[in-house]
């Protein structure tokens, strides 16, 4: 779908938005049934559950999974409301803190930061474009903002790699491991 063909899909109006939301649900469900696949809602939050309740709500009544336990009281709450199967996690919070670290921030920027915490990590690049938003000859030389993690992280976490930002007072690397990994071996491994 190019940029065009998605404004004009979110230009529709509201009923407009609806058919062409049923309708791809439609094609989605019956292509997966048509190839002998299994269709199912991960439910987490607002979002996955507000899909699953559409779905309900044109006919297509598809089984609910989710790691339930790892949710908020409130959403275990509509989980149970809803009849989604609760699964166990593929890891426990306690391991996926002991073995692979904290999900700190976001996972975008936890990713960053994990790589900041490893002295002489391979992506030497990457680590540099993490530091100072320069992209070197893999980025065209130009500088991105995007990939550069703020300052008040990199003082945090990018002891490892302070001398790339001498402009920078920047701590020692923390002993403690952080990871975006959290959800893929606590959830998606788990579905």
């Amino acid at each position: 779908m190019t940029i065009k063909e998605f404004q004009e899909l979110q230009a529709l109006p509201y009923p407009q938005k609806l058919i062409h939301a049923r309708s791809r649900a439609e094609q989605f469900y019956l292509k997966c049934h048509a190839l002998g696949y299994n269709v199912h809602v991960s439910v987490g939050g607002l979002d996955s559950i507000t899909l699953l309740v559409f779905l309900r709500s044109i006919g297509i009544d598809v089984p609910a999974i989710s790691v339930s336990i790892l949710e908020d009281k409130g959403n275990q709450e509509v989980h149970k409301q809803l009849g989604v199967q609760s699964i166990a996690p593929y890891m426990s919070k306690t391991q996926v803190l002991q073995e692979l670290g904290f999900p700190v921030v976001s996972k975008a920027k936890a990713n960053k930061i994990s790589y900041l915490l490893q002295p002489n990590a391979d992506k030497q690049t990457f680590i540099h474009a993490i530091m100072t938003g320069d992209m070197g000859a893999q980025g065209g030389y130009k500088h991105s903002d995007r990939i550069k993690l703020q300052d008040k992280w990199i003082k945090l976490f990018g002891g490892n790699y302070a001398d790339m930002r001498p402009d920078l007072d920047i701590r020692p690397a923390p002993s403690f491991k952080v990871s975006s990994r959290c959800c893929y071996y606590m959830k998606e491994e788990a579905m």
